[in-house]
């Protein structure tokens, strides 16, 4: 199995080459990184099935592995819960010693919380740790990898890294910058159109694109959309899955006015997640105190602009995000948002769901004005993906443009 590493460090085969031109030896290190591989992947479902509920923390999964077969699993439930890897040695019980862990980012070697992932894997005895991501926190980086190969276990790094990098982007972010990732959600129609010229939207996309939104707010931390939008549609913002599963993510609107009113179902359907109403106004103020007194919390936010123009500072709202401990927020509209997002280069990806649909140039465009003039200065999207979602086409991509990296 050292094969794997000096497999990773290398261009693998040409594509097309005949495998039997191919020598022994790379054959013997394809079969053991596609072994590898397998193992990793099991560890990333198990990752997978904590996004949304761990922040601050970073989602991790872990299998341990003796005699060729998974023998348990684990994943990081939550903040202040046992890591990926303890959960899994625990499961393994007197099987982990002698036995190979995979984990989808390096172990850490500090005391947060918990004790530190580390000294559990030294204690059950593991052989061997093969971990996906490099963790960017300084608490962490490089150290679990440099104390376990200290004690004389064998570390092999970066296993399906690109995978594992993706699963914890928003993490990622949030430990570089104070800030979270941000998403862009929009269902338009194929001529970029979010409603009628009269405001109408519903429905822009099918059950089966609305079903994967439901899907996506279950793993975000946040939900962020701006006053209009709450006025026109009056949505619940909450995640309303098929099997009656699914959590809530924290809600925030934008109401720079303090304009909304308390009997909107943002306000009245409760949850278990908070409504936040981000604003210039003072909390102490009557329209602040009506919407608290429907649940609500109010959050003063400094403003950009002058005087009538004045709104709710993007940057400054993302960043008390960010010190909430929140790595990936959900903006769901309206188009006045959206342009601001991506004029000032703060999204980080897009996710749009385009309808077989024509609405015509009366209609309402789901992107705000970004002030291009020339087509050069046009903003790129890149990792593009397209795949199918029921009727509709889903487009998914990250922004070229980024502030803060």
């Amino acid at each position: 199995m050292k094969a794997v590493r000096a497999t990773l460090a290398q261009p693998g085969p040409q594509v097309g080459r005949p495998l039997a031109k191919r020598s022994q030896a790379q054959r013997v290190a394809e079969l053991d990184l596609a072994v590898a591989e397998s193992f990793m992947r099991a560890a990333l479902d198990e990752a997978a099935k904590g996004l949304g509920r761990t922040h601050p923390n970073p989602v991790v999964g872990a299998v341990v592995v003796k005699g060729g077969r998974v023998v348990s699993r684990g994943f990081h439930q939550k903040a202040g819960a046992p890591h990926a890897e303890v959960v899994a040695l625990t499961a393994a019980g007197a099987k982990a010693r002698g036995a190979d862990l995979y984990t989808t980012l390096e172990p850490c070697a500090h005391f947060g919380r918990t004790p530190p992932c580390s000294e559990a894997i030294l204690k059950a005895g593991i052989k061997r740790v093969f971990c996906a991501s490099a963790d960017p926190n300084p608490l962490v980086n490089g150290k679990g990898v440099a104390r376990l190969r200290r004690q004389g276990v064998e570390v092999v790094t970066g296993v399906l890294r690109d995978e594992a990098d993706r699963l914890n982007r928003p993490f990622f972010k949030h430990v570089r910058t104070g800030l979270p990732w941000v998403t862009l959600k929009a269902a338009v129609t194929l001529d970029g159109k979010l409603a009628s010229a009269t405001g109408d939207s519903k429905w822009v996309s099918g059950a089966a694109s609305r079903e994967r939104v439901h899907g996506l707010r279950d793993r975000v931390d946040a939900i962020l959309v701006g006053a209009n939008t709450v006025r026109s549609d009056d949505p619940r913002l909450t995640t309303r899955l098929p099997q009656g599963e699914g959590k809530d993510p924290l809600r925030i609107v934008v109401d720079s006015r303090l304009s909304l009113s308390p009997t909107l179902k943002l306000f009245t359907q409760r949850s278990a997640a908070k409504t936040v109403v981000a604003t210039l106004a003072a909390p102490g103020g009557r329209r602040a105190k009506a919407l608290t007194r429907a649940g609500a919390e109010v959050w003063q936010v400094q403003g950009q602009g002058k005087g009538n123009g004045q709104q709710v500072d993007l940057p400054a709202l993302l960043k008390r995000l960010g010190q909430e401990g929140l790595t990936h927020v959900l903006v769901e509209g309206g188009a006045e948002l959206f342009g601001s997002l991506v004029r000032t280069g703060l999204a980080d990806e897009l996710w749009l769901f385009i309808a077989p649909k024509l609405l015509g140039g009366d209609a309402r465009s789901w992107l705000g004005a970004l002030g291009i003039e020339r087509m050069a200065d046009a903003i790129p999207l890149r990792e593009l993906r397209w795949e199918a979602s029921g009727e509709d086409l889903l487009l998914r991509a990250r922004f070229e443009q980024e502030a803060g990296r």
